[in-house]
């Protein structure tokens, strides 16, 4: 199973173009590149999101969440119980700048930076894209906004199957003038339900950093 869950961490990751020019995704999706660096959908179903709901809760930091991770490309931390959870810095995955294992059990988690500042709805469509470039029966079975830690943050739970496997990808997306980050977890589906507390508690350490 660990083997099978570091191949879809491998497989994820957040690619963007540059200069005004017509592509093609590897999933067969058209789509325009601006010179500005964002891009958009030709089909907008892929892009446009119904109304995305505001949950009413509000998300903060735990207090076992003692330990801050930072990262070099933006102003972003990630705090994290260490008694709960392993780290890699630039592991395995060159698209991720850490990468992340629950201690016990089967669920992993990976952090991707980027210095470039991307609009939510569009960074909704780019990790629908470059998850679906993987898993083309992929699905956003769960969406909203969160305040965590007073960031608006869009949240996602997608689902596919990869190699005969059902995964489950759950995570925040959110950007600001310092960049963009996307901060996921994953397992398979038929674990996310127990593993859904502890997702929680790892996403919820996000935190803007104050210069």
């Amino acid at each position: 199973m660990k083997n099978l869950l570091l191949v879809m961490l491998l497989m994820f990751s957040l690619t963007l173009g540059y200069g005004q020019i017509k592509a093609v995704t590897e999933n067969g999706d058209e789509v325009t590149l601006y010179d500005d660096g964002t891009w958009a959908y030709d089909d907008m179903e892929m892009m446009a999101a119904s109304e995305i709901m505001m949950n009413p809760e509000t998300f903060t930091k735990g207090e076992r969440a003692s330990f801050l991770l930072k990262s070099s490309k933006n102003d972003f931390g990630f705090y994290l119980n260490p008694k709960d959870w392993t780290f890699m810095k630039d592991g395995s995955n060159p698209a991720a700048e850490y990468e992340l294992h629950l201690k016990s059990g089967d669920l992993y988690g990976m952090i991707i930076s980027e210095q470039l500042e991307i609009p939510l709805e569009t960074l909704r469509g780019i990790a629908l894209s470059t998850a679906k470039a993987a898993a083309p029966d992929l699905k956003i079975v769960k969406e909203e906004y969160r305040m965590v830690n007073g960031l608006k943050v869009l949240h996602l739970q997608m689902n596919g199957t990869m190699q005969g496997i059902k995964f489950s990808y759950y995570g925040y997306y959110y950007s600001n003038e310092s960049g963009t980050v996307q901060y996921v977890t994953f397992t398979a589906q038929n674990l996310m339900d127990s593993y859904r507390e502890q997702c929680d508690a790892l996403l919820n350490g996000l935190v803007v950093i104050e210069k």
